[in-house]
């Protein structure tokens, strides 16, 4: 379901994909459940989202000459640009009333569930449909985290548990994808 005639693309996914895993694992680790267990679970994440930023990075240096669905100048780059700047200041401006509101267990759901929606956008712009499965876990990992209600676990907690093996698992994808067309 990965679209190979773009492996620069691939590489690339596989590795902000790592890094968005070791990312959420940490931000996961605000306020886990007491025991050493689900420090453990979030330390191999990471570590395994690192792996992944590492691997994709390196592919993507073997790759860069590549083609990329995203040229600048294109209206796919405009558009790109675009779903970018709009999911980072729509965050911002979320998190900063939550935050106001005296809700920011919050603020990492929104932003979960921001980074899930514009997968929605970018899978076409990316010509990658799987990245529609991605958005779809994402976004429905952060409905879940806004839901679970404890006073003893963070709701960054559950953003990390749910979010980082989806960017982990489709990273992975990318990865492999990218694989294929490495020169032998």
């Amino acid at each position: 379901m990965a679209d190979v005639a773009y492996p620069r693309d691939l590489a690339l996914i596989a590795a902000i994909f790592g890094l968005a895993a070791f990312v959420w694992a940490g931000w996961a680790q605000e306020h886990p459940p007491r025991g050493p267990v689900w420090r453990v679970v979030l330390a191999v994440l990471g570590l395994g989202g690192l792996a992944l930023a590492a691997v994709g990075i390196a592919m993507a240096v073997r790759v860069w000459e590549t083609p990329t669905a995203i040229e600048p100048g294109t209206p796919e780059f405009f558009f790109y640009v675009v779903v970018f700047w709009v999911e980072l200041i729509g965050a911002g401006i979320i998190a900063f009333f939550t935050i106001r509101a005296g809700m920011s267990d919050f603020v990492a759901p929104i932003v979960l569930g921001v980074v899930g929606i514009h997968f929605f956008a970018l899978a076409p712009v990316f010509h990658q449909p799987f990245l529609f499965f991605p958005a779809v876990l994402l976004t429905a990992a952060a409905l879940a985290a806004a839901f679970i209600a404890s006073d003893d676990v963070a709701r960054s907690f559950w953003c990390g548990l749910f979010g980082a093996p989806v960017f982990l698992a489709f990273g992975a994808w990318a990865a492999v994808a990218a694989a294929q067309t490495l020169p032998e």
